[in-house]
């Protein structure tokens, strides 16, 4: 069932606080810097690619130096401001290492909802991939506050594959895939490799809780997963650890969870 993710021509990466950072809020820079391999070289390979990029916040928080991400939405909207600057020079400046430009959108639900914004931003994301450009994605946190309740980005990842009609959403995490019992703290428990249909089953095998630094977890990429599948859209969910699973995953072997896109 995985071979036909070897067809797969427009790919969103979405990764999200807990692959990006440190324990401590900090950003992991060797892991960065492996992304913008990974993908700079689905691009040499004739791909087209999207990032999507979790962050803002929690960077924002470590570099004013918070114990934790803020609870007050105004303190979330400035660690916002100071974290996405951090992360787009960061992120410029390694793909700038393998000859790969980038392009940053901020989105609202405005450019999701909205017909001539959806419009417009859809027409901003062809032209940037037809121009072999990596456009790096987030919610504009500092904007608007709905935003920041886009679930870590889960489901504006698949809200943003939706709408360019890709063929494979990949989102990486802390975890290697959806298990039908937290691994974390049950040793027996057993990775879920294959989903043909999100059920109420799936969804309570989904547990709640992510980082200190962000707020989403395995139930949110369930409902981004769903988001997929009716749109027709494959997803696999693994873990970020290594950027270079999705090379693996892209090659159909069996890394995470799979989510079969037009299944529902």
């Amino acid at each position: 069932m995985r071979e036909k993710l070897k067809q797969s021509k427009r790919i969103v990466v979405k990764v999200g606080t807990s692959t990006l950072t440190y324990e401590n809020g900090r950003l992991n820079l060797k892991r960065i810097e492996r992304m913008a391999w990974v993908l700079s070289d689905l691009v040499n390979q004739g791909k087209e690619v999207v990032l999507v990029t979790s962050g803002a916040i929690g960077v924002g928080a470590a570099r004013l130096s918070f114990a934790e991400r803020p609870s007050e939405m105004k303190t979330k909207q400035a660690a916002a401001a100071v974290g996405q600057a951090v992360l787009i020079q960061i992120y410029q400046n390694f793909f700038k290492e393998y000859n790969q430009a980038i392009a940053q959108i901020l989105l609202t639900k405005e450019e999701i909802e909205n017909e001539q914004r959806h419009i417009n931003t859809l027409n901003t994301l062809h032209t940037l991939l037809k121009l072999g450009i990596v456009p790096i994605i987030n919610a504009n946190d500092t904007i608007s506050t709905y935003e920041i309740e886009f679930s870590d980005n889960d489901n504006l990842s698949a809200m943003v594959a939706k709408m360019i009609k890709a063929d494979l959403l990949i989102i990486l995490t802390d975890i290697d895939g959806l298990y039908h019992k937290d691994p974390r703290i049950n040793k027996d428990a057993e990775r879920i490799s294959y989903v043909a249909e999100v059920t109420e089953g799936i969804r309570k095998m989904a547990g709640q809780k992510g980082s200190k630094f962000s707020v989403g977890g395995m139930a949110t990429k369930v409902q981004a997963a769903e988001i997929c599948q009716k749109a027709g859209v494959n997803m696999v969910v693994a873990s970020g650890d290594d950027p270079t699973v999705v090379h693996k995953i892209i090659d159909g072997e069996d890394v995470g969870t799979f989510f079969e896109g037009g299944k529902v």
